[in-house]
């Protein structure tokens, strides 16, 4: 029956329908007339145009899962259409959402436990139009929302690497830690990550290794919550 209910509409009344729906924020509708659209005139003169609403449609209708399918399927096929850089920010935008409908829902679940995957889409995302896009229109929104995922991502590695030296995992601490300076480098946790890289070693007993990320941690931080008059005092530990 939903095959039935476009038959005989031409592309361009099938594409108006569509856009009336979108004007006053019916998604639902809107969607199903763009999803026609795009079955039966995939090569039209309004196919880019719809396949791009679609991806707006799908967002705005919280379908954020889609809207991130879509707008990649639109960059794999119109790489080069002058607004490319709208589906790279939309599918950023989708895993933004979903990522902040995630942190919402695990409030009060332990962070260290906590799935960041759409925050880390988002911020992929977002660096992607950046890199692709430096003069996009979107570009400054991008880096601002950039900048908050990166202190967000950075941070919760840093809440598991605590987790992980609690328990003595001091390995899987210091990887977390070098994980934190080599992927999130502007970010304000590189500092404690050094400090987290000192803790793991010492606990590892390789305290030369320990010294060297200790040196590196004074010369960076000399204001560190953990060092006192240059001198390192573990979180879970003994002075050394």
């Amino acid at each position: 029956e939903e095959e039935d209910e476009f038959a005989g509409v031409q592309e361009r009344e099938l594409y108006e329908l569509a856009r009336t729906a979108l004007d006053s924020n019916r998604f639902p509708i809107a969607i199903e007339r763009l999803e026609a659209l795009d079955t039966r005139y995939p090569f039209g003169p309004h196919a880019e145009q719809a396949q791009l609403e679609l991806i707006y449609a799908y967002y705005e209708n919280s379908n954020w899962e889609e809207a991130r399918a879509a707008a990649s399927r639109f960059i794999r096929l119109h790489p080069d259409h002058p607004q490319v850089d709208y589906a790279y920010y939309l599918r950023g935008l989708s895993a933004w959402q979903a990522g902040r409908f995630s942190l919402e829902r695990l409030r009060l679940i332990d962070i260290s436990k906590r799935d960041l995957g759409a925050s880390r889409d988002a911020y992929n995302d977002f660096r992607e139009l950046i890199q692709r896009f430096p003069q996009s229109q979107y570009a400054p929104d991008a880096q601002q929302r950039i900048v908050y995922l990166r202190e967000l991502l950075a941070r919760h590695e840093l809440h598991v690497a605590d987790y992980y030296l609690r328990r003595g995992a001091f390995l899987a601490a210091v990887e977390r830690g070098r994980w934190v300076i080599e992927n999130y480098p502007e970010s304000s946790a590189t500092r404690d990550a050094l400090a987290t890289m000192v803790e793991g070693y010492q606990g590892l007993g390789m305290d030369d290794r320990a010294r060297e990320v200790l040196t590196v941690l004074r010369e960076n931080a000399p204001d560190h919550e953990q060092l006192q008059n240059g001198r390192f005092t573990p979180k879970h530990g003994n002075s050394d």
